[in-house]
This record gives structure tokens, C-alpha cells and sequence, in this order.
């Protein structure tokens, strides 16, 4: 009985397309990515070469994150527009930034303006202090204070404070900041916004009931970098004729900072 030939009745599959080997027809390599399908017997022609290969499957976008060199904790992948690219992380504190729709994202600052807030510190102190005599120094503050360390000299402080102080007679009063690099703050230190012991001045009355409020910007051109300052509210008497009281309590007096109380914002500059 006579045999006949049918030829291949499906595809061989011969793995990495290698220049040496002779291939048939139904023969299919990978080359570049790309599958091909030998249409005539061919050895040492190189796909895509059309007189002898036929494309078979195209290679797609390579998503593959294993096969991106020098990954590293905290990279973002992305799409570059013709592949997943990798975008290596950024210094500490910057943030992603889209550079829109047709540009890849990068790593960079957000800018805040000159400044940016940094730190933010307060106390309030509602117990009375009397005194009397001519004094610049008076310690009202029992204690507490407010501290800051600047990150450099063109940095910010902001302070707010205040004072329920109750004088009669011909009397003169003020509260002020005082600061210094100690917790324990004294009539030594620096004298911030003092207005004198006539700041607040009245002539022969016989009860006087006043809430002093002062805000106080101060740069820290002149400070060391790095140390810690303590700044306390200090009281000052001008006549010893009556007692003055500090951190006085008022009728219906409400809330946390209602008779003795300093705040300050850090701001830091970028």
C-alpha cells in the first residue's frame, strides 16, 4: 500500500529562535518577545524575516515588575506612555506630583510660602497673684511657659497672651514675656514686650478691673539654632500705694484661658 505524506497536522513549538538549527515548516520559535511560525524551511534567517517567518503573537507592554532592574523599598511604578517604568523613591518629605496627563509624575516639594507653621505650644493659669511694691518683675506665670527651638535664625515666633488684673488708687500695671534659655524663668531674663509700669495707668480710683491683651511677633534673627527658649507672661508695678492682682478672677468667668494665658506659633521658614 503506497504511503502518503500528510505533513504536519499542527504547530511545533521549538522554543528561543537559534540561528544553528534548521527549521521546517510549522516550526514555531520565540525572537524579541514575538512568536513566528516557520512558512519555509530556513536555517540561519532571523525572524521577522517574511520570506521564511510569519508573526505569530506580538509582544505586549511588559508589566512584569520583577524584570525592572534596581528595585528598592518605596518605588512607584507607572506608565510611561509605552511601558511600566519605575520611579525611584524621593527624599523624606516631598510628595508625588502629577505633571499631567501627558508627562510622568515626579517626586518634589509642595510649597507653602515663605513660611510654614511648625509648632504650636500654649498654657493657661488661674490662680491669683497679689503685690505690692514698685517692681518691674513680678511672677504671675506659677510655673508654666511656653517653649520654642528654632530651625533657623530667619524663622518666626507668634505669641498671644493675657491678663485679668484688678488695681485700685493711683496705680500703674503691665504684663509682658520673658524669656530665657532655663525653665526657671526669673527677673534676669529678657524682657520681650515690656511697656513699662505705666502701661496701664489709672489716677485714684477705687476698683479697677482691666483684661490686658498683647500679640508679640518676634524673629529669631540673634537666636542659636537648635536651643530650646522658655518664655513665661511676667507681671510689673509702678506705685506700691495698693495691691495689684494678676490672674484676677472676673464674675462669670468661663473656659480654660480666662485669667492668665500665653500661646505661640512656630513658624518655620522654607
Amino acid at each position: 500500500m503506497a504511503t502518503i505524506d500528510l505533513g504536519r497536522i499542527k504547530f511545533k513549538w521549538q522554543g528561543a529562535y537559534n540561528n544553528a538549527t534548521a527549521y521546517v515548516v510549522d516550526d514555531v520559535v520565540e525572537s524579541g518577545g514575538n512568536s513566528y511560525v516557520c512558512i519555509a524551511a530556513t536555517t540561519g534567517n532571523t525572524p521577522p524575516n517574511a520570506t521564511y517567518w510569519e508573526l505569530m503573537a506580538q509582544k505586549g507592554v511588559d508589566a512584569d515588575l520583577f524584570s525592572i532592574s534596581g528595585t528598592v523599598q518605596g518605588d512607584i511604578y507607572y506608565n510611561n506612555g509605552s511601558a511600566i517604568a519605575r520611579l525611584a523613591p524621593g527624599t523624606s518629605g516631598q510628595a508625588l506630583i502629577t505633571n499631567g496627563a501627558s508627562a510622568n509624575p515626579s517626586w518634589g516639594t509642595i510649597s507653602s510660602g515663605n513660611y510654614s507653621v511648625h509648632a504650636f505650644d500654649k498654657y493657661s493659669y488661674n490662680v491669683g497673684v497679689n503685690s505690692t511694691g514698685q517692681v518691674d518683675y513680678v511672677d504671675i506665670a506659677g510655673g508654666n511657659y511656653v517653649s520654642f527651638t528654632p530651625t533657623s535664625t530667619s524663622d518666626v515666633i507668634v505669641f498671644s497672651h493675657g491678663n485679668c488684673v484688678n488695681y485700685s488708687g493711683t496705680q500703674g500695671v503691665d504684663v509682658y514675656l520673658n524669656r530665657g534659655t532655663s525653665t526657671t524663668l526669673g527677673s534676669g531674663d529678657t524682657k520681650l514686650n515690656y511697656s513699662g509700669t505705666h502701661a496701664n495707668y489709672i489716677n485714684a480710683l477705687s476698683d479697677f478691673y482691666i483684661v490686658i491683651t498683647k500679640t508679640f511677633q518676634m524673629p529669631c534673627t540673634g537666636l542659636s539654632v537648635g536651643t530650646t527658649y522658655y518664655v513665661e507672661q511676667a507681671g510689673a508695678v509702678h506705685t506700691s500705694a495698693t495691691t495689684v492682682s494678676f490672674n484676677s478672677q472676673g464674675s462669670n468667668a468661663t473656659g480654660e484661658q480666662h485669667r492668665n494665658w500665653v500661646s505661640l506659633v512656630h513658624y518655620k521658614s522654607n
